[in-house]
């Protein structure tokens, strides 16, 4: 199993690692919440451990990112609060399961066994950002209540820009494996769709695309 373990105590850290790896998963260790973040936009994980007290990105709004995205993998929470108002709180926000340390690794693995069995989350796998809202599963777009059409390289695009929630996203993410110059007809036929809700695709020079919202609909974009 391919899964991210996000936790600041390097000796922890390590000797969680450690016993995934002699079960035959794979693992990536990371110690920050902010580069965590950007890693579960990059990459497939199947499950999430997700310490609570991390530099950078705190815990719970790392599961939140997760959810708004739409990603549907595990997540437990591994954390020295055991306060009945945080574990609550966590899972409100859309995590899996629980864990309070210090505790055994075979539980762990077992809690591990449980969430994928009852298949993750229950999340609704739903992206948005203003007016626009993409249904994953679906593959349905809507822009202020409205049907959006969109081909198939169209929603690619639209989708990876959504999830980056206003971050740039790099022209080589999106351009897939098409070439550059297809990639700038996706965009000028996405844009003036997009405008008229009052969302800009900008164009960050030399880099990639991100989305805005504006207050002025009809304002053009770079």
């Amino acid at each position: 199993m391919k899964l991210l373990l996000v936790e600041d105590d390097p000796t922890l850290a390590e000797g969680i690692a450690e016993f995934l790896h002699g079960q035959g998963d794979e693992v990536t260790v990371e110690s920050d919440g902010m580069r965590a973040d950007r890693l579960l936009q990059e990459n497939g994980f199947e499950l999430v451990l997700l310490d609570l007290g991390l530099p950078g990105l705190g815990g719970y709004e790392v599961v939140r990112r997760i959810r708004k995205r739409g990603q549907r993998m595990p997540v437990i929470l591994i954390t020295a609060r055991d306060a009945l108002d945080d574990r609550i709180y966590g899972l409100d926000l859309g995590a899996d399961d629980y864990l309070v340390k210090p505790f055994e690794l075979a539980e762990l693995s077992a809690r591990m066994r449980a969430v994928l069995r009852r298949g993750g989350s229950v999340s609704e796998p739903a992206l948005s950002f203003g007016p626009l809202v993409l249904d994953i599963d679906g593959r349905l777009a809507e822009l202020d209540g409205e049907a959006l059409a969109l081909s198939g390289r169209e929603w690619e695009v639209l989708e990876a820009l959504v999830r980056a929630d206003g971050r740039t996203v790099a022209r080589e993410r999106l351009q897939g494996e098409g070439s550059g110059n297809a990639l700038e007809v996706y965009v000028s036929r996405l844009r003036p769709r997009l405008e008229a809700a009052g969302v800009l695709i900008r164009t960050v020079r030399g880099f990639g695309y991100r989305l805005e919202r504006v207050k002025e609909r009809g304002s053009g974009a770079d």
